[in-house]
């Protein structure tokens, strides 16, 4: 027997008007009724037609995330982990799902944005990266698509963004670096096309310059080179007569690998090198030694972004355009006073 929503209307001594508004989750609803309707929904197992809802509401009650890089390797980050997290948590409690979408380069990621907005599978998007002159946040605009960046786009800072202030959090790495003595520190970067890269490697050389220290070019370590080698390119930094004491890194996994790296030619931290990372990664106060990170809030990065998103959704304005989720540094051993000159 197909149970009907005149069932539930009559069951709950409602009209079918009131069950039809508790499903699309009005609130003109008192909560006593909305909770009794609910129960009685349970009770006779009514589940919505939600599909037919939807083509009458024009809503498909779904977000998408995309993932900059495929799922096998995205997970692995425990950013993109953790982000998700945050995203499922808050857009579960709404009622809504969650659509994951993967790109490998920015092609891919704008067609897979073209496909969710042309094909109109989600009712909005979440951004968890963006590049200099971002395509995909360009087409998202011209086509007035909702969207939250989780990140900051510098040619676009009116769209709705969720961000840790990175350019202060690499700064106050560096000053916790100089406090400790070091004067040559050097930098372990992601893709300098990425935003988030840039804007850590402003604070860090602001950090420097402030102190009257001139970055050296030699002092600088690229992710590419230590994907593609990273025995050798951190032989070729330690080789350096100038070469530096202490590196801020642009997040832990890359620390993993460097440290692994530094143990293989025979070096030490934090006596031959001090290490600090960002994204404060669960392995990173057991590995040996536990490494100094920051900690940038990641759960709380997607609760807020998919907070900000569902608002939109729905017509709301939103208070602020721009969310800044605190930062926080965690020394830990890796990170510790300079031992050598």
């Amino acid at each position: 027997m197909n149970v009907t929503i005149i069932d539930v209307a009559k069951k709950a001594g409602v009209s079918p008007s009131t069950v039809s508004r508790v499903i699309s989750g009005s609130t003109r609803i008192s909560a006593a009724t909305t909770k009794k309707v609910k129960i009685v929904m349970e009770d006779l197992g009514y589940h919505p037609n939600l599909m037919a809802k939807n083509l009458v509401s024009r809503t498909t009650m779904t977000i998408g995330l995309l993932l900059p890089r495929n799922a096998d390797e995205a997970f692995l980050d425990i950013f993109f982990s953790e982000v998700t997290r945050g995203i499922l948590s808050k857009a579960t409690r709404a009622g809504y799902d969650l659509l994951l979408k993967t790109g490998k380069s920015e092609q891919e990621e704008l067609e897979a944005v073209t496909r969710l907005v042309k094909g109109r599978r989600v009712d909005g998007i979440i951004l968890l990266q963006s590049r200099l002159d971002d395509t995909v946040i360009r087409y998202l605009q011209q086509e007035s698509f909702p969207f939250v960046l989780i990140g900051r786009d510098r040619e676009r800072p009116d769209i709705l963004t969720v961000d840790n202030d990175n350019v202060q959090a690499a700064y106050d790495v560096t000053r916790h670096l100089l406090e400790l003595g070091h004067r040559r520190i050097g930098y372990a970067s992601g893709p300098l096309e990425l935003v988030v890269s840039a804007d850590r490697h402003e604070g860090y050389r602001r950090a420097l310059e402030e102190a009257g220290i001139e970055p050296q070019p030699g002092w600088f370590v690229s992710t590419e080179l230590v994907r593609a080698d990273s025995t050798s390119a951190v032989r070729a930094l330690m080789d350096r007569p100038d070469r530096p004491t202490a590196l801020v890194v642009m997040d832990d996994l890359l620390a993993f690998s460097l440290l692994n790296s530094l143990s293989e030619l025979g070096y030490s931290v934090p006596e031959d090198m001090a290490v600090f990372g960002f994204n404060d990664n669960p392995m990173s106060p057991v590995s040996s030694p536990p490494i100094s990170s920051v900690d940038i809030g990641v759960y709380h990065l997607g609760l807020e972004a998919a907070g900000l998103l569902l608002r939109s959704v729905k017509g709301e304005q939103p208070e602020q355009r721009r969310v800044i989720v605190p930062h926080r540094l965690i020394p830990r051993e890796s990170s510790q006073p300079i031992k050598v000159t």
